[in-house]
């Protein structure tokens, strides 16, 4: 069953007002409700590359894999759902690519990227993320961020050495401790919660949440919540009104109604004797 009614979205994404061309590369799935954002770096155009390969990665080997998994099953080592399981692993497989590609083509040496993705699966969304590309909620007026940075900054603001507040500040924001093509393997963070209807989530880039405070950005998602292309523009335009010194891109998910997993006659059956 697509689940294309169940949500509506948008993908948005601009080379903002300094650079040459854009690193950043986005992709979704609206049958499974996939949503994948990636922003490369790694000089000339091997950014691009690198989040290009991410992103069409976990785009090609999620959907099939779902496919498979005909039952809301966890994963017996880690408890978490095969779906969080297939997304950890379509980007683990994606980080092999592009180290790979990195050495064997001298033009792409030192190339990686961020990534953030979410998967929607049975009333919950698997989130993936490395580096520091965000993942933000908004839910019932309540906006906050669910992924943490793998930044220096976030490890500084961890010791206790910069407030939050000061680290809002800070012009050091870009230093990552995690990305992927850097390492033969990577470790990706991974969360899984509940959704409600209504619920509203955006996938953005550095460009994004480095130019704009998060209170405008909850404003702006706030204001424009029944026209997500509307709201994906005016938040691309405060980007580069505050200077746009990076690419820019935005996905935003907004729940329409729920969207439960289909069980077989064979599981309900199960379920009754269970």
């Amino acid at each position: 069953m697509s689940l294309r009614p169940k949500f509506n979205t948008l993908q948005l994404s601009d080379t903002g007002k300094v650079r040459e061309h854009n690193e950043d590369a986005i992709g979704s799935n609206r049958d499974i409700a996939l949503l994948v954002l990636a922003d490369g770096m790694g000089g000339y155009n091997a950014g691009e590359v690198a989040s290009g390969i991410a992103v069409r990665t976990v785009l090609e080997l999620v959907p099939p894999a779902c496919e498979r998994e005909t039952r809301n099953a966890t994963d017996p080592e880690t408890g978490l759902m095969r779906q969080t399981i297939i997304l950890r692993d379509a980007i683990a497989r994606a980080n092999k690519v592009i180290h790979q590609t990195a050495k064997m083509q001298p033009q792409c040496e030192g190339m990686g990227t961020t990534i953030v993705a979410c998967l929607f699966y049975d009333n919950r969304v698997s989130i993936a993320h490395v580096g520091d590309s965000r993942l933000y909620r908004l839910r019932k007026n309540r906006f906050e961020q669910l992924t943490m940075d793998h930044s220096l900054l976030q490890e500084l603001v961890d010791r206790g050495f910069y407030s939050p507040e000061e680290a809002a500040r800070s012009t050091n924001r870009n230093y990552v401790t995690r990305a992927l093509g850097v390492e033969p393997t990577v470790q990706v963070e991974l969360q899984e919660l509940e959704v409600q209807p209504e619920d509203i989530y955006l996938l953005c880039s550095d460009g994004l949440c480095d130019m704009v405070e998060d209170e405008d950005i909850h404003l702006t998602i706030s204001t424009f919540n029944a026209n997500l292309e509307m709201a994906g523009q005016q938040l691309i335009r405060l980007s580069n009104d505050h200077g746009g010194k990076d690419n820019i891109s935005v996905m935003l998910a907004q729940v329409v109604e729920p969207f439960p997993a289909r069980t077989s006659m064979l599981q309900q059956i199960r379920s009754i004797f269970s």
